[in-house]
């Protein structure tokens, strides 16, 4: 007696992963019409309201970081503001003890920020809005500063006027910083490339220069991961750095009146700074193992909690940029040149005029003032970027890459740079 007919086999159709992929079919071939279209509408009027994502809460910002730019930035007004009393042994000392490590401070957190620079359009349009554009305001405002202090007027764009360097330095180091991710060892690769910098004479054009003598220190800051900044939280930590800091401070009171100055602005060839190749090197190594040990120092004492000038770290960009006129016009009718200001006490004074001058330039009602001027939204230059199509289990469609996703923002929020924010 023959069996059971076996049941026909179920149609197997093309592409039918893309009609099961996350639970909801997908317009294909196969279920298209005007009567597939009612019953999806239909199933979709079914589903219960309670199955729709809730909105994200904003994640609240972290301190940490805008702790440690509040800090850099009121180190560079003291810094910039101590060049007329520098013949004096205390001024120098603590000149050449801030200048040691701030600005490369500066340059690797902008490193660590910038780790996912190239995965953000936003971030992407900010070489242009945060960046490039106040750098021309600024050239052009230090221009009409000197020329109306009685200077000659000049106006170089391709040659940055003063602490404007560091703008145009930062837009070269964002855009190399896919090379630096795509290398197997870029750490070593920006090392030799520092070192053998000092052969040549580069030229201050572009602030190639500083690109090139702060290089590795931005490629440290890419390399770093959040779970980094943790091995700085052991109190024995905190207390060696305040050792390091307190020995480097000892040092430089030493040393002063006896080395120049030109190596620690990170620029120089070994001819410009009348230097030997063999004794360039070593001190060219010095300085960079310095200053790294002088910066760790620093960011494992700053604060991680909520501090009152948490706020102002938000905004150093209107500090970097702004304190320029007011020591430029300090030092062009001498209020900073006064004889009881080349000391200690002097040293003093400075160090906390430069604190209220960087308080009051990172406060809200300044940014308010000018950030017409030097965040302008420049939202008609840009196209507006297309929606990545829907993939499968309703994810974007833009691959992961081998990596997988990008890690979550670290000890603070990701923003295009350590100063412009």
């Amino acid at each position: 007696m023959p069996g059971p007919v076996p049941a026909p086999a179920p149609e197997e159709r093309p592409f039918s992963y893309w009609e099961n992929a996350g639970g909801q079919a997908e317009p294909s071939f196969w279920n298209q019409g005007p009567a597939a279209e009612q019953e999806r509408r239909a199933e979709r009027e079914r589903e219960p309201a309670a199955q729709e994502p809730a909105p994200q809460a904003k994640k609240k910002r972290e301190p940490y970081l805008d702790n440690v730019k509040f800090v850099l930035i009121a180190l560079v007004v003291t810094g910039h503001a101590l060049v007329p009393t520098l013949k004096a042994h205390s001024a120098e000392a603590a000149y050449l003890f801030i200048y040691m490590f701030h600005m490369p401070a500066f340059v690797l957190i902008s490193g660590y920020l910038g780790r996912n620079f190239w995965n953000s359009n936003a971030k992407i349009n900010k070489l242009v809005d945060t960046l490039l554009i106040p750098y021309v305001v600024v050239e052009i405002g230090y221009a009409l500063l000197r020329f109306a202090l009685g200077q000659k007027w000049t106006l170089t764009i391709i040659d940055p006027a003063w602490l404007n360097w560091y703008l145009l330095a930062l837009v070269l180091w964002r855009i190399s910083t896919p090379i630096w991710t795509r290398m197997r060892q870029p750490l070593l690769v920006a090392v030799v490339i520092y070192m053998a910098a000092g052969f040549s004479e580069i030229s201050g054009d572009f602030s190639i220069d500083r690109f090139f003598g702060l290089l590795p220190f931005y490629v440290f800051g890419l390399l770093l991961k959040p779970e980094h900044f943790d091995l700085l939280k052991p109190l024995w930590v905190r207390i060696t750095s305040a050792v390091v800091l307190a020995g480097a401070a000892g040092v430089a009171i030493v040393i002063a009146p006896r080395v120049p100055l030109d190596p620690i602005y990170f620029r120089y060839s070994f001819k410009a700074m009348d230097m030997t190749w063999w004794l360039g090197f070593g001190v060219r190594a010095a300085v960079l193992v310095a200053a790294l040990v002088m910066t760790f120092a620093v960011l494992a004492l700053v604060p991680r909690r909520e501090t009152w000038f948490s706020d102002l770290g938000t905004r150093t960009l209107y500090a970097y940029l702004l304190h320029g006129v007011v020591v430029v016009i300090a030092k062009d009718q001498g209020w900073l040149s006064f004889p009881w200001l080349y000391g200690p006490l002097g040293v003093a004074a400075i160090a906390s005029s430069s604190l209220a001058l960087a308080i009051v330039l990172c406060l809200p009602e300044t940014r308010r003032l000018f950030k017409w001027l030097l965040e302008p939204r420049l939202v008609w230059l840009y196209r507006r970027p297309s929606p990545a199509p829907a993939g499968p289990a309703g994810t974007s469609g833009r691959p992961a890459g081998p990596e997988g996703p990008a890690a979550p923002a670290g000890p603070a929020q990701e923003s295009s740079a350590a100063v412009p924010r």
